[in-house]
This record gives structure tokens, sequence and C-alpha cells, in this order.
């Protein structure tokens, strides 16, 4: 009998578990099916620039939102309940590793300096200013509860930036510099953002002072230091292996499968010992692009024709941008329903005039953020590269492109929103509703008026006929001495005398010229130590050989 009772109650548990599995799958084949009509609708619509993926994702998703809104009779406007643990996991990964491993890697290390001011120094202005304003500001509009802490991290997740939509329009053939700035900028932007955010939740202060704001940065700078780290020993170990152990003899499955996986496992890796995964996975990525992909590539040059290799290579790089198309796709249309959640609005107990006022409030102090630090940074990056002549110098024009790619708020924002304001994306509080559906509101109007905007913006700053003077320095720099890439530093086989006057002259050059010079030693270095140990593209001198 009791046996009997035991198989009752182990069916019922299983049937309880298949009903509930059922009850997840309906949402996700149809979240999936929308998906799918995100990207049909969106290539019917490829001749209008203006109206981008995200745009067209976030107009989807809001009329099924309300469709759902109606049948549900008022109860819910989703399929899905988003989770933070969700987008961390598993969507961001493959949306920044595929930014590091598609970057220009020429242009994004060419102008590297540039795209870390803005990146980073960028974002601690940005940050400081919209959170000292929301703390100053919101207690006026009458709308109070926050902590320090939590006014730190909405600097933080209002500071994050989305720049697919003017990257749809810049040609990276005819304004290099610009399109590399932009989403260099962007990239690094994103990566800065939450690794200030996590260094801002380990504080637990309630006044802001100079010992708080110490502690910030250092934690700051050590989160930001050990995932670079972290990564670019991915990308290294990853490189290594696959030009020492020649795992691609007789396919590259398993090499492309090993570049893959140890990714994410510098990902975890990272998240695991509470770093910043997203700049972690982000160098592994860059890293892999360099050295491991040549690895690849080489060892495959045995058993397929060079045309095969090139097959491969596309391939790889449209599944890495696939990914990342996805998941990016997937947060604008959640975003798109989520914005009718009738229980999250209603939950928020200000007034009307309270809420237009933050709203206001908050997307004043994103431009004002905005402005603080693009034209004084441009200032001094054009400083900094004064002999550079006019392909490494950002006119005004430029900075206001660049001022304008980063107002509108994407996917990074939303997530770090609900990881902050929600758990698994429910929300009891007032407060924490107002700021979630701040967020929203924000992530809404800058992706869809901005984005609206971006195209005849850019059209009517840079026109094709001026943007096309600007092509003339594609491959090289006038402007940069000639220099010899097989010439040593500094050399044992010479007399003191005559590397001490090549130190002065490198030193002088340092001073007249030091990004480029900076540049100049890294890729000297890079050909004369990196390469021979962990692979990588051939150089001018050896290009016709057979190997690198």
């Amino acid at each position: 009998m009791e046996a009997m009772n035991e198989n009752s109650t182990l069916y019922s548990a299983v049937t309880m578990n298949l009903d509930s599995t059922h009850s997840q799958v309906v949402p996700i084949t149809l979240f999936v099916a929308l998906l799918c009509v995100c990207l049909v609708i969106g290539h019917l619509l490829e001749e209008y620039p203006w109206l981008n993926e995200s745009i067209t994702a976030i107009l989807i998703g809001f009329v099924v939102g309300t469709i759902i809104l109606c049948t549900s009779k008022w109860k819910s406007s989703r399929l899905l309940r988003f989770s933070e643990e969700l987008f961390f996991i598993y969507l961001l990964p493959p949306i920044i590793f595929n930014a590091g491993f598609q970057v220009k890697k020429k242009q994004f290390f060419h102008n590297f300096f540039p795209i870390m001011l803005f990146g980073v120094t960028g974002v601690l202005i940005s940050t400081s200013i919209v959170a000292a304003g929301c703390w100053w500001l919101f207690p006026k509009l009458g709308f109070n509860g926050l902590t320090i802490s939590e006014y730190l991290s909405i600097g933080t997740i209002f500071s994050s930036t989305d720049t697919v939509c003017t990257l749809q329009v810049l040609s990276q053939d005819e304004t290099p510099l610009l399109y590399s700035l932009v989403f260099g900028e962007g990239v690094v932007n994103d990566a800065t953002s939450v690794v200030l955010f996590n260094a801002v939740q380990k504080i637990n202060a309630d006044t802001l002072n100079s010992h708080t704001a110490l502690r910030i940065f250092l934690d700051f700078l050590y989160l930001f230091t050990t995932s670079t780290l972290l990564g670019v020993s991915a990308g290294l170990v990853t490189a290594y292996i696959l030009r020492g152990l020649y795992v691609g003899r007789h396919s590259s499955v398993r090499e492309i499968a090993l570049m893959v996986l140890v990714a994410y496992l510098s990902y975890m890796l990272a998240e695991l010992f509470e770093l910043s995964g997203i700049l972690t996975v982000f160098f592994a990525g860059v890293l892999m692009s360099h050295y491991s992909w040549h690895n690849v590539t080489e060892s495959s040059r045995i058993t397929t024709r060079h045309s095969l290799i090139n097959q491969i290579i596309s391939k790889l790089r449209y599944a890495f941008a696939t990914l990342s198309f996805i998941a990016e796709t997937f947060i604008f249309l959640y975003v798109g329903m989520d914005a009718l959640d009738y229980e999250k609005w209603k939950m928020s107990m200000l007034s009307i005039w309270t809420k237009m006022g933050i709203y206001s409030t908050v997307m004043m102090l994103i431009l004002v953020g905005r402005v603080a630090f693009v034209f004084p940074l441009s200032i001094i990056s054009n400083y900094m590269h004064r002999s550079g002549g006019d392909s490494t110098k950002i006119s005004r024009k430029h900075q206001m492109v660049i001022w304008w790619a980063g107002l509108m708020r994407g996917a990074v924002s939303v997530a770090l929103a609900f990881k902050q304001f929600t758990h698994s994306g429910v929300t009891l509080d007032p407060t924490n509703a107002t700021m979630i559906t701040t967020t929203i509101v924000i992530v809404l109007f800058s992706t869809i008026v901005f984005g609206f905007l971006t195209k005849p913006l850019v059209d009517h700053l840079l026109p094709s006929t001026s943007s096309n003077s600007n092509t003339t320095n594609t491959r090289g720099d006038p402007g940069s001495p000639k220099e010899d890439m097989t010439l040593p530093l500094l050399s044992v086989e010479e007399s003191a005398s005559e590397n001490l006057s090549r130190a002065k002259d490198n030193l002088s050059m340092l001073m007249d010229r030091p990004v480029y010079t900076i540049h100049s030693y890294w890729r000297r270095f890079d050909t004369a130590y990196m390469r021979p140990i962990f692979g990588g593209p051939c150089s001018d001198e050896n290009h016709s050989s057979s190997s690198c």
C-alpha cells in the first residue's frame, strides 16, 4: 500500500513538472516566433536606414504587448518574465564577444587613446553628472526614498550607450576614424558601465564623501585591470594551445569550438570571482581574433583550399554576429512588450506630472553628461594627435556625431536597471517601480526619437561629397614618420653611443607624437616577440612566405 502511495506521489510530481514545462514552452515558442517576425520585417524595411532593427523590435513588442494586455484583461503584457541572470549569463556574452572578435583591430588600436578617453573617462564623468543631478533634483520634484548607492547606480545605468543606430548610417570606408571612435566607445562604454556598476554595488554608505569616492575608484581600477588581464590571458592561452598542439590537423571544428568555449569559460570565471565578465570576454575576443584565428586558418591549409578557408572565416564571423543580433533583438522586443506592463505603472504612486519631471530630468542630465566630456576630451585627443594630420583629428562635426551617437540607451541599461531595482523581474516597491518605468521610458524615447533623427543628422553633418575627402588616408597616415619595423628599440650588437642616440630619437618621437609612438612600439614588439609565440597575421616583410 505504501509503495502504491509513493508511486502515486511520484506520478503526481512528474505530471506537475511536465505541466510546468509545457507552460514554459508555449510562451518561449511564441517569443521565438516573434523574433522571426522581427527578422522578416527588418529585412523588408532595409531600404529605410532610419528605421533600424532596434526600433522595429520595440514597435513589434509594443503592438504584441497591447494585444496581450487586452486579452489578459489588463493583467500583463508579456510572454516571458525578464531575468537579469538570463541576460548576463546567456544573452550578453555573445554580444560582447562578437564585438571584440569583429573589431577592426588596426583602427581600434590606432585610435585606442581617444576610444579609452570616451569609453572610460567619459563614463566616469557622465556617471558623476547623472548621479549628482538626480540626487539634487529628484527630491525637489517630490521623489524620495533612494540611497546614495542607488543614485550612483542610476548614474551608471544611464551612462551606458547604444550606438547601433548611428553605426548603421555611418560608412566605415568613408569615415574610418569616426566609425572606429563610435564603435570603440560603444563597446568600451558598456564594459566600463558594468564594471563601475559592480564597484558601486560593493559600497554601503549613507553619505558620499572623499573616502567613499576613493573606494569606488579603487574598486573600479581593480575590476577593470583584473578583468582585462583575465580576458587577455584567455585569448593568449587559446592561441598558444592552437599553435602548439595543432588541434585542427584534421578539421577546424575543434579549434572553433575551443575558441568559443574558452571565451565563455573566461566570462563565467570572471563572474565567479566577482569581476567584469563583459570586459573579460571582449578582450578575449580581440586577442582570439588577432592570434587564435590565424592559427586556425593556417593549420587548415593542409586539408583545405584557400577559397574554402575564406568561406569558413566568413561563416564563423557571421555565426558570432548572428548570436549577437538575436540577443539584442530579444532585449528590444521584451522592452517594447514590458513598456505596457500595467501593474508596474500602477504601482508607482507619483502623479503624472512628477513622473514627467523625472523623465525630463534624466534625459536632460544624459544630454549634459555627454556634452561635459565629448567636446573637452576631443580637444585633449586632438592635442595628443597634433602631428598626425587631418586623418587623426576629430573635427567639430565628428564631435557632434559622437555626442549624438551616445544619447541612445539600450540593452545594458535595461539589464542593469532590472538587476538593481527588481528581483527576477518583479518589484513590489513603488520607488523601484518608478525607476524601472523611468528606464523603459528613456530607452524607448531615446531609441525611437533619436534613432529616427540619426540618419537626417548624419546626412546633414557628413554629406557624401565631404566625407569622401576623408578616405584618402585609410591606408596610411601621411603625417606618420616612416619606420623600419625590423629595427629594434635597443640592440646589444651596437655600441652604447648608438643605443643612446636611438633612445634619444625614440624619446623625442614620444614627446612629439605620444599616441603614434606607443602604437609603433607595440607593433614592433608584437612582430618581434608575440607572433612567433602565439601566431597571428603575416607581416608585410614575410607575407609571401609560406608561414608567419
